[in-house]
């Protein structure tokens, strides 16, 4: 569940990004899937870690 939250953060971050920038949708669209993507992978990762410490 919070790597899909991670997963909005990112796509809402993206697409403000670029909207600010004055892209077009196509823009817009790219940058929220690949912010997505970065903090999907930045949090799956922080969770491996955390979940490693724990043990």
């Amino acid at each position: 569940m919070t790597i899909l939250i991670a997963a909005l953060i990112g796509a809402t971050l993206g697409g403000f990004l670029a909207y600010r920038r004055k892209g077009r949708r196509a823009d817009i669209a790219q940058y929220a899937a690949v912010f997505a993507l970065i903090f999907t992978l930045v949090w799956v990762f922080a969770l491996i870690l955390i979940t490693r410490a724990a043990t």
